[in-house]
């Protein structure tokens, strides 16, 4: 794992990890106050006259169980470890509890409460410990979670970074390949990264020559494959390009796109939550379109393709059929009808097209079924529209191929500037790379905004 990856992550924990003790303080009130019906317990106050214990355990737990190592190697510790620490950050949050009930001569409730903490404490923390390294686990073990990378430089240098490598670095990243940056052209690496679809190349480039690196990395930097190299031979702080760490290997990367944060994280959770809205909110409408398809035109309701996806990896695409079901079949013979220029293409009135996709189509009604696509990660609702694979092979300009470093998406700034207007896939790729280079989450909520009205209106569809 990377360390600004790392750093996300423990931000991250430590906040679900406030949240279980909160919840955990609740529950031993709740048991506490509830056991006076079995045994003569007197009966608590309000929860409100406690609740200020909530304001000491929730940002002062997760620091004190990171200061005693809680969060650090959770895939080689036992339970045995954790619990221990745990135990210790406990004894600090109990002293610090009690200094405040010392100087600012605050009221605790009944003594039985904290035992029922602790014990509520441990399982919720141990539970959540446990499921993140299964879950963790689980991903690598059958692939999903494994990184695609290109290791590249002279071998010296490569296997010296291969065994700086930690276990669990090595079970994080499945290395596709190595490239000899000094014996084989940079052309190779560019076929590489096609084959393997790979996010980023690591330069192990301590003794390799620097034209070459400089040739190689900005070969990187056009497709919008991340580059990173490694740096320990560097003794002073560079302020551009962004300085990381892979392990314990200092590393410089070359980025053109945005990197792991909050803002992402939140990228994410809008599309998977906003997609899931969307699907039940057009649920009548799909059926209803499904209804018409299936009646109105012979073959399956929905048109299934293998598009590209981030870095160019395949995934499957649905959308609601708009053609006949022989449709690809056609396409040959209409190429002279072409309006698009580049190796996208686009007819104005298709004669493959239904007569009820057409409406579809203009409505972007046949889209809706994406929303799958953005429920599974495939797609986001914001990003460069996908591309079919042979269209992707055709790119004539190697640039082009920088709008497959993000995800591809539902919506985007040429959804908004005409759609199908926009004749010259050159304009397409510009608008697309003017999003990728200024991304914000606030951007993707001004296009999801603008292609509301776009879509009602049938801007630029056809």
């Amino acid at each position: 794992m990377t360390g600004r990856k790392q750093e996300f992550n423990l931000q991250l924990y430590q906040i679900l990890d406030a949240l279980l003790l909160a919840v955990a303080f609740w529950a031993a009130y709740v048991v506490r106050q509830q056991s006076r019906h079995w045994f003569p317990l007197e009966s608590l106050g309000p929860f409100s006259d406690n609740q200020w214990i909530i304001f000491i355990i929730m940002p002062f737990g997760p620091i004190l169980l990171e200061l005693h190592g809680f969060y650090v190697n959770p895939l080689q510790k036992k339970i045995g470890r954790s619990l221990a620490q745990m135990a210790s950050a406990a004894f600090w949050l109990a002293l610090l509890v009690a200094g405040c009930v010392v100087f600012f001569r605050l009221t605790v409730p009944s003594r039985a409460v904290l035992p029922f903490f602790g014990f509520f404490a441990a399982l919720f923390l141990t539970l959540r410990e446990r499921a993140t390294v299964a879950i963790y686990r689980g991903r690598t073990r059958n692939g999903t979670h494994r990184e695609p990378i290109l290791l590249a430089g002279r071998p010296s240098d490569i296997k010296a970074l291969r065994q700086a490598l930690t276990p669990a670095q090595l079970i994080e990243t499945d290395i596709m390949g190595e490239i000899n940056i000094e014996t084989q052209p940079v052309s190779a690496l560019i076929d590489a990264m096609h084959k393997y679809s790979v996010n980023r190349v690591i330069f192990a480039g301590g003794h390799s020559n620097m034209l070459r690196l400089q040739q190689a990395i900005g070969a990187c930097e056009i497709e919008g494959v991340e580059a990173w190299m490694v740096a320990n031979f560097i003794r002073t702080s560079i302020a551009k390009p962004t300085f990381d760490a892979m392990g314990n290997v200092p590393m410089l990367v070359f980025r053109t796109t945005p990197s792991v944060s909050w803002s992402l994280l939140l990228k994410s959770l809008v599309d998977r939550l906003g997609a899931a809205v969307l699907l039940i909110l057009t649920s009548p409408l799909m059926l209803a379109a499904a209804l018409i398809i299936k009646l109105t035109s012979p073959g399956p309701v929905v048109f299934r393709q293998e598009r590209a996806g981030k870095n160019g990896r395949p995934f499957t695409m649905y959308k609601f059929r708009s053609m006949i079901t022989d449709a690809e079949m056609h396409r040959a013979e209409l190429e002279s009808l072409n309006q698009m220029s580049g190796p996208v293409f686009k007819v104005d009135k298709d004669p493959r097209v239904t007569p009820f996709g057409r409406w579809i189509r203009r409505t972007s009604v046949d889209e809706l079924p994406q929303l799958l696509n953005v429920i599974v990660g495939d797609m986001s609702l914001v990003g460069p529209r996908p591309l079919p694979l042979y269209e992707v092979a055709n790119f004539e300009n190697a640039a082009q191929r920088r709008r497959l470093s993000v995800k591809p998406g539902l919506t985007c700034l040429w959804q908004i500037s005409g759609r199908n207007d926009v004749q010259s896939f050159d304009q397409w790729v510009k608008l697309d790379l003017e999003y990728i280079d200024n991304w914000s989450v606030w951007l993707d909520l001004k296009i999801l905004f603008r292609t509301i009205p776009a879509v009602l209106f049938g801007s630029g569809a056809r």
